[in-house]
């Protein structure tokens, strides 16, 4: 039995500013059915309301209530650890972390990295690194290889974290996706069988979702490679050509 739908955003649904062909009329559908539909995201690149109204702007009818960020999770992190951290992310996901930021006469016990292009420089990481030499603590919002843009496949934060983890000699804490705790936290009472979790990367959404006991469904979008199905063990639960075909297979199970 399936009782509730996880989707992943980028990639899945949509690609920057352009969706994926069919997204919008099968999220419609998906929502029609006696399901709960829960969006669960890694994209750390702009504040929760501002990927909403992109949502919103591309088409698709969401709530803002049903939208489960890594960035919030990590907010929770550094409010239940009373943090002060060092801010390595996107000047559009700032928002999400108001009032959060080590004050500037203070020194930062903790250095937090999203998806920042403009922070991944010399400078930067080299004062990440001191904080890090010191005891502060290294928290990687999601630690992603890649992801899709209009122009191809571009670098993800998992590089800089690794670098800082390798340099500093310690590990960062993940809080997004593929963290188990993550996805557990998205279930909202529902059991984890019967929960499905729909997405383009095979480690961070299906892999996660799996290893936390939900079902895992990969979509041949985004940042898909040929082959990805098989890099994992076990292989995710189904693979489907895009987000239009694994709806439509789900609507056909819970039908029957």
């Amino acid at each position: 039995m399936i009782r509730q739908v996880l989707i992943d955003l980028s990639g899945t649904l949509h690609i920057e500013n352009e969706v994926i062909p069919g997204a919008i009329e099968a999220l419609a559908r998906l929502k029609n059915q006696s399901l709960r539909v829960k969006f669960v995201t890694n994209t750390t690149k702009e504040s929760k309301r501002i990927l909403h109204d992109r949502l919103q702007s591309l088409g698709f009818g969401v709530d803002i209530n049903d939208i489960l960020s890594s960035l919030g999770a990590c907010r929770n992190f550094i409010e239940q650890y009373k943090l002060k951290p060092m801010l390595m992310v996107a000047p559009d996901a700032l928002e999400d972390f108001k009032g959060l930021e080590c004050p500037q006469n203070e020194t930062p016990n903790a250095v937090v990295i999203g998806l920042a292009p403009t922070e991944f420089h010399y400078n930067r990481l080299n004062e990440a690194f001191r904080y890090l030499q010191n005891g502060a603590k290294l928290i990687a919002i999601h630690a992603g290889k890649y992801y899709k843009t209009k122009d191809g496949l571009s670098l993800g934060p998992g590089c800089f974290v690794k670098g800082l983890e390798y340099a500093a000699q310690c590990t960062a804490t993940l809080v997004g996706k593929p963290n188990k705790l993550f996805f557990q936290s998205s279930l909202g009472g529902i059991i984890p069988s019967q929960t499905v979790m729909i997405g383009d990367d095979v480690t961070d959404d299906i892999k996660g979702a799996m290893d936390a006991g939900l079902k895992g469904y990969l979509v041949k979008t985004g940042k898909y490679r040929d082959g990805d199905e098989n890099k994992i063990s076990p292989g995710p639960t189904k693979v489907f050509l895009s987000f239009v075909e694994a709806v439509d297979d789900i609507i056909g199970e819970i039908t029957k």
